[in-house]
């Protein structure tokens, strides 16, 4: 009413609800976590189903024991495949320098009966190699990073069979010992695999290098235009590839305790499938580590869970493959969306 004074039209609002709907920001709250932590809920969906499915036979010490030890080497493969695909690189060798350094760990220990380390060292020092061979013709070259690395693979089968084709076993005990020793009723490879997930985070998440590689990943362009040597990082991350592979090896070769010229290849589609898959969780879009992490054994629980309702041998290509597909196209979505 205005009687010649202040109108005060000030209304009452009302309280807000407590019992509400969340709101857009609640929404969003909950659609980021959905999308960070889904492929841990499916994982976990996937365990109670399979233990339901197949029980007393999945979800038993052995078995998970089995999961986590098996894949330890797949994971350090993966982790080192993930610095050249960040930075915007493929490296395709690197299942096969894995089957090389396995190769020459049993035949510089077991036939040519050298020292272990001597072994290890060689196997490690073949995979630096192979590193800046492929660093050479990717970035002095100019032979894009597919060819290069496919070429580099065929080269390191090769080679692998040169050096023996049949299976080599009599590596030293104390050797395997190690890598078939367990804590927890988990191989000793799987804690090897935490730790160098835990260096490759540290590296990839709190280092200058860790960020440049990320920026020339995205755009190299504008990274070289920003001071960062494009090149260095470049060849950076394909030795660390190649290094990293040859380590692989060497824990499978422990974990075996033998080798073998055709070991090493199957393991291509795995670690790319794992890193792939892993984009789509925790940093959805991003290749990162623990996601990359989770992604192994996710994999290796579908494999695990199928072979024990009586799948066939093949399923597990199959279900590689088609994860690898889904899981990039997937990736690319959730880049799109950021």
């Amino acid at each position: 009413m205005n009687d010649g004074g202040t109108t005060n039209t000030t209304k009452e609002r009302p309280e807000p609800r407590s019992d509400a709907a969340p709101g857009p920001a609640g929404v969003r709250a909950v659609r980021e976590i959905a999308t960070r932590y889904g492929l841990v809920a499916v994982w976990i969906v996937m365990i109670v189903a399979f233990t339901i499915l197949a029980p007393g036979r999945f979800l038993v010490a052995q078995n998970i024991g089995n999961i986590f030890g098996s894949q330890a080497v797949l994971l350090i493969l993966a982790l080192g495949l993930m610095f050249p695909v960040i930075a915007g690189e493929w490296d395709l060798s690197v299942g096969a320098m894995l089957g090389l350094s396995l190769t020459v760990v049993g035949f510089f220990n077991a036939v040519l009966d050298l020292p272990v380390w001597v072994a290890i060292l060689v196997a490690l020092v073949i995979g630096l190699v192979v590193g800046l061979l492929n660093a050479f013709f990717i970035v002095v070259a100019g032979v894009p990073s597919l060819i290069a690395t496919l070429g580099m693979a065929t080269l390191l089968g090769g080679v692998t069979y040169a050096i023996s084709n049949s299976t080599i076993s009599g590596l030293d005990q104390g050797f395997v010992d190690i890598g078939q020793h367990s804590i927890l009723a988990i191989p000793t490879p799987f804690y090897v695999a935490i730790v160098m997930a835990l260096i490759a985070w540290y590296v990839l998440r709190w280092t200058p290098g860790g960020r440049y590689l990320f920026f020339v990943g995205s755009n190299r362009d504008v990274a070289r235009l920003s001071g960062i040597r494009v090149g260095r990082v470049r060849v950076t991350a394909l030795v660390v590839s190649g290094v990293v592979s040859a380590f692989a090896g060497v824990v499978l070769a422990a974990s075996l305790g033998a080798s073998g010229p055709t070991i090493g290849a199957p393991y291509l589609l795995p670690a790319f499938a794992a890193i792939f898959l892993g984009a789509t969780a925790v940093t959805p879009g991003r290749l990162n580590v623990w996601g990359t992490v989770i992604a192994v054994y996710f994999l290796i629980t579908g494999v695990t869970g199928m072979q024990l309702l009586g799948a066939p041998s093949w399923v597990q290509d199959v279900f590689y493959g088609a994860i690898l597909l889904a899981a990039v196209a997937l990736s690319l979505l959730a880049r799109r969306r950021r």
